[in-house]
């Protein structure tokens, strides 16, 4: 069985990332060797936790997770409307036109969704 899952953040808390960035790695311990797919999703203001202005500390983590296989999607309907140039976004994520179909998607698809 493959892990499959969907962390949902769109609220531009610090404290929420990095509870979500706990949530993948405490997963990851929990299923060794497993097979998963992992994916955490930014939409509205949380577009800006991607930002290179914004990811501070958190950018190894987050570059470590990435290494693990997690994949990274940011919103560009959101980074649209809060003003974020796809330059600004860190290289780790990948671009997506509208968070809310992905989530939709993902879902259909046989992931789990969590709200961190």
């Amino acid at each position: 069985m493959a892990y499959k899952a969907v962390f949902h953040v769109d609220q531009n808390e610090e404290p929420i990332l990095n509870l979500a960035l706990n949530n993948v790695v405490n997963l990851l311990k929990a299923i060794p060797g497993e097979e998963h797919d992992l994916v955490i999703l930014f939409n509205g203001p949380a577009a800006k936790l991607m930002s290179r202005n914004s990811i501070g500390v958190l950018l190894e983590r987050v570059r470590d997770l990435k290494i693990k296989g997690v994949r990274f999607q940011v919103c560009k309907n959101a980074m649209e409307r809060f003003e974020i140039p796809k330059e600004q976004i860190i290289e780790e994520c990948e671009i997506i036109p509208a968070g809310i179909v992905a989530l939709i998607d993902l879902q259909n698809d046989g992931f789990s969704y969590i709200k961190p």
